[in-house]
């Protein structure tokens, strides 16, 4: 694994940092097999990221949306990270809407909506079951718990090994979340983190020993590439 930690000096220098990033893996994956995938993060670090690709002039047919974790309400819920994804980003370019790849959550039950976009993965991907499907970026945050998507420490989903999608809890509340090990098989994981509110669960997350079930972060060691970007409230204590 290539792992790479980036203080940037604010959150307008992470977004930045963040969009060259993205823009770069988009251009290289679309050269090598005419297309980009991508998992998006809910959360309020990456809004205004998506609102500097939706500025971008960009083969929007070649690119197709995924989201790594989505709260088990409707799309057009205040909660939704679909909904907030397309307000920044979607609604404004010129996006297929079958390249737009929404969690299902409006059948009432979360298992079977895990399973239905699970299936919907498989099919895209063309992966046999068992088997963990490469996107080219993975965009994930963290909370000050150290979670990320929808692992909660101490929860269920931190046990699943097995399949590629599975149900989240946050407080009773279902969510439907990526497991680790397909976040693991992504080409490029990258952490978009920020505020200083953050640094306590970073240290954990960078110690040498500690508690994956306590701090879910950790569990996020890609095959490829991993990318910390962090600004200055959240990084400076880790800069050494």
């Amino acid at each position: 694994m290539n792992k790479t930690v980036e203080v940037l000096p604010d959150q307008s220098a992470l977004v930045a940092r963040s969009l060259e990033l993205i823009l770069s893996k988009l251009e290289t994956a679309i050269e090598q097999q005419g297309r980009f995938t991508i998992a998006l993060a809910g959360g309020s670090t990456p809004k205004p990221l998506y609102e500097a690709i939706a500025t971008q002039k960009l083969p929007w047919d070649k690119i197709h949306v995924f989201w790594g974790d989505e709260r088990y309400v409707p799309p057009d819920h205040p909660d939704s990270n679909e909904r907030m994804a397309r307000q920044a980003w979607l609604n404004h370019v010129d996006i297929p809407a079958a390249n737009v790849h929404a969690v299902p959550t409006l059948s009432g039950d979360p298992a079977a909506s895990a399973a239905k976009y699970e299936q919907h993965l498989q099919e895209f991907f063309n992966s046999a079951p068992g088997e963990f499907p490469s996107l080219d970026v993975v965009l994930l945050g963290m909370g000050d718990d150290a979670h990320t998507a929808s692992l909660f420490p101490h929860t269920e989903a931190l046990k699943v090994r097995d399949r590629l999608i599975t149900v989240g809890n946050k407080d009773g509340n279902p969510r439907i979340t990526f497991t680790y090990p397909l976040i693991n098989s992504a080409r490029s994981v990258i952490f978009l983190v920020a505020g200083a509110n953050k640094r306590g669960a970073l240290a954990q997350v960078f110690a040498p020993v500690a508690d994956d079930s306590t701090y879910p972060s950790r569990l996020i060691q890609p095959q490829e590439e991993l990318w910390w970007l962090l600004d200055a409230a959240a990084g400076s204590e880790l800069q050494h």
